[in-house]
């Protein structure tokens, strides 16, 4: 064992072109440790880096006594968690100037998983790896590993307090969220278009707005049928309804006593100065670009008038 020992230290002092010098007094260690499964460690390309050797030294050194580092000493990091740390490294060191020349010339090309030391096997390796730089190195490492713990235990309820506020405020927020949800479902679309075959779609849309209305529903169509009747009788109770269509034919009249005769009335009136199709759901005017009756055979859209009130186009039919 004392002879593998010589080699590791042999092979740590020996100048490696292509490792990063670096004074470990200007490298804040803290920033170098990591939590994965739970545990706090330091990955071999940072300890290697510390150490002034390159990574494989520090693996190798591992495998040579792989006794001295069972897996809560040492363990290899998944895919997944290599390309989660690669991404919050980049994203966490962007402006620490020390660093980013590190990962430039060292990690670049690196496409093996790290692996990660716990205290325990960073402690470990400072009796396999016994250069003066790992020494120095290994003393900081322990400090700073002390400073996070003590760090940690002194600020557990604030973490605490912190991750519930974090827990209400994601919980707020799905509240907010269901808020804004029931608002759209009670918000009846103010434009749209309908293509041809969407029949159902359509025939829901203007059923919803039946459903909504509080106190009336006015109509203007050109072409109603016993459809249009069946439509209408979804409204509330004590919701008055009454078309306006340019012809009453004897058809439709009809049905029009035929319906009156087993549910709440709808009137029917003569008015022939329309051309388009409008929905008087209350105060709000829908323009629909189709009839009522052929909702869906063909492309049409709808629109809510923001400029007009019901009571303001009853009053020009009444005018005549």
């Amino acid at each position: 064992m004392a002879k593998q020992v010589k080699s590791d230290v042999q092979v740590a002092n020996v100048e490696q072109p292509d490792v990063t010098i670096c004074d470990i007094n200007q490298v804040s260690i803290e920033h170098l440790i990591y939590v994965f499964r739970g545990r706090q460690v330091m990955l071999d390309r940072d300890i290697a880096m510390l150490y002034g050797v390159e990574t494989r030294v520090v693996n190798q050194a591992v495998k040579r006594n792989e006794e001295r580092f069972p897996e809560d000493f040492v363990f290899q990091l998944s895919a997944e968690e290599t390309k989660n740390w690669k991404s919050q490294f980049v994203i966490s060191n962007q402006d620490n100037n020390l660093k980013s020349q590190f990962v430039t010339s060292s990690w670049g090309g690196v496409r093996k998983c790290p692996y990660a030391f716990t205290e325990n096997g960073i402690a470990m390796l400072s009796s396999v790896l016994r250069s003066p730089t790992a020494i120095e190195a290994n003393i900081r490492i322990m400090r700073a590993f002390t400073s996070m713990r003590h760090f940690l235990a002194s600020n557990a309820q604030v973490f605490q307090r912190l991750s519930n506020i974090e827990y209400h405020q994601i919980e707020t927020d799905k509240r907010i969220d269901e808020v804004f949800k029931r608002i759209d479902a009670q918000t009846p679309p103010k434009q749209g278009i309908f293509f041809d075959g969407q029949v159902f779609d359509a025939y829901r849309f203007v059923s919803d707005l039946v459903k909504k209305a509080k106190r009336s529903i006015i109509l203007i169509d050109n072409y109603v049928d016993d459809s249009v009747l069946i439509l209408l009788d979804k409204r509330k109770d004590n919701v008055a309804a009454k078309i306006y269509t340019q012809n009453i034919s004897p058809q439709l009249q009809l049905d029009l006593n035929r319906h009156n005769s087993q549910y709440p009335e709808i009137v029917v009136e003569q008015f022939n100065k329309a051309h388009d199709r409008f929905l008087l759901i209350d105060e709000d005017v829908y323009h629909i670009g189709a009839s009522i009756k052929d909702l869906g055979k063909k492309w049409f859209a709808f629109t809510l008038m923001r400029d007009i009130g019901a009571q303001e186009l009853l009053n020009k039919i009444a005018v005549g």
